[in-house]
């Protein structure tokens, strides 16, 4: 039963974290149980002639910067897309195609079609505090035959995230087409500066007030490992940006696969690992079994 406007007043105002994970952590528990998914991604940084690192072992493959015009952002596309082997290729901010498309005098429609004409199959992200219409940008993409990866905070714009929790929530109920939700901005602000503290009240307010959106995610590389780990005891239930590299140059234990499936582990749920898509790769896995 989603809590009232005076419960979640109630609750945003509190002190008691442990209370107020224990209460975030219910809610997951109850849509996803012990089940913790992870994607591990690799970043192509965007360029005319983008290249594809070939040792790598995604779920994803992400391309991230912005594209100077429209037939960059194809062109890019295009070549990518012919070298993924069937791995979700996902890219750019939805904030950054809307501004890209008003530059280059086309519809945000016209310019998503296009890019999944050439290959693209999800929006990577969408910064619901730099959209300049949310709910129709994010049906934009449902009309253009793509999905969108998550929805994402750029920069809270105060330190009361309450408010924009809500609008978010309202979001959700108006599109129904959000799969995740990382509450924790991507951006730090310097006028506004965060402690652990408030990430994690944040990451538990979001689990209880977006009630609506599947998943709430954290990003394992923009956040690290210890933040994600409590993150995920406190609502979160999915974790993104993992590396696809498997670097075994500081040992097994410290390789990516290796790492995220221990720490999830360690906070008593189970690892699963993911594609961009959401579809399951590969189940719970016990630590030390071979891979």
């Amino acid at each position: 039963m989603p809590a009232s406007d005076h419960d979640l007043t109630f609750l945003a105002a509190s002190h008691d974290i442990i209370s107020l994970g224990m209460l975030a952590d219910e809610v997951r528990r109850r849509r996803h149980g012990a089940r913790t998914t992870f994607v591990r991604v690799v970043d192509v940084p965007f360029a005319e002639t983008p290249v594809m690192p070939a040792a790598a072992r995604a779920g994803e493959v992400r391309i991230v910067g912005t594209p100077p015009s429209r037939a960059a952002a194809l062109g890019c596309v295009r070549q990518l897309a012919t070298g993924v082997a069937g791995v979700p290729l996902t890219g750019f901010s939805l904030a950054d195609l809307e501004q890209l498309s008003a530059q280059d005098g086309v519809t945000l429609r016209s310019l998503l079609e296009d890019l999944r004409t050439a290959g693209l199959e999800l929006i990577a992200e969408a910064p619901f505090d730099r959209l300049q219409d949310p709910r129709r940008s994010i049906e934009e993409v449902n009309i253009a035959g793509l999905a969108l990866a998550r929805l994402t905070i750029h920069q809270s714009p105060s330190p009361d995230p309450l408010p924009l929790l809500k609008a978010v929530a309202d979001l959700q109920r108006s599109v129904a087409v959000v799969r995740a939700f990382a509450p924790l901005p991507r951006k730090l602000n310097a006028a506004v500066p965060t402690t652990g503290y408030d990430d994690v009240k944040r990451v538990a307010l979001a689990r209880i007030v977006v009630d609506s959106v599947p998943s709430i995610q954290v990003d394992w590389a923009l956040y690290g490992p210890k933040l994600a780990q409590v993150a995920l005891t406190v609502g979160a239930d999915d974790v993104d940006a993992v590396s696809a590299v498997d670097d075994l140059s500081e040992g097994r234990r410290r390789a990516p696969l290796e790492e995220i499936q221990r720490n999830i582990t360690a906070a008593g749920l189970e690892p699963v690992e993911r594609n961009g898509r959401f579809d399951v790769v590969r189940d719970a896995v016990r630590i030390g079994q071979p891979q």
